[in-house]
């Protein structure tokens, strides 16, 4: 799921401030702490190989976040693929990974025990390739 800016319904619109907000954006129930993220990923770069070992090859967290800058593409446990660009607040629910058209900043919202243990097995398979 995602949203660009100009589609997020506002809710407050005065002079001083403009609020927007988007209702039932991703389920965060029983994922206890989160970790705020921030990510620069070059062009070209695919999670797909690093995420090799985990349940069904994906990353299994679910992740709440914004593209600051650039362009991703997000393929599903089926199949399906998202298009996540500059200025886009997107959720990704668990059973996903990501390749980088563009280079990208992003930033993530993310179950830190879940995350964290996603990251872990990434870096170690970069160890292992280096």
């Amino acid at each position: 799921m995602k949203v660009a800016k100009e589609e997020i319904p506002t809710k407050i619109d005065s002079p001083d401030a403009v609020a927007q907000h988007q209702p039932d954006f991703g389920d965060a129930t029983d994922y206890g702490h989160m970790a705020a993220e921030h990510f620069t990923v070059a062009e070209g770069t695919d999670l797909s190989a690093l995420l090799e070992g985990l349940d069904n090859d994906l990353c299994q967290s679910p992740h709440w976040g914004y593209v600051v800058d650039g362009a991703l593409t997000v393929t599903y446990a089926d199949g399906s693929e998202e298009a996540d660009e500059g200025g886009d607040m997107f959720y990704w629910p668990p059973g996903h990974t990501v390749r980088a058209d563009e280079d990208t900043d992003f930033v993530l919202f993310s179950p830190q025990h879940e995350h964290g243990e996603v990251l872990d097995h990434i870096k170690q398979k970069m160890e292992e390739h280096s």
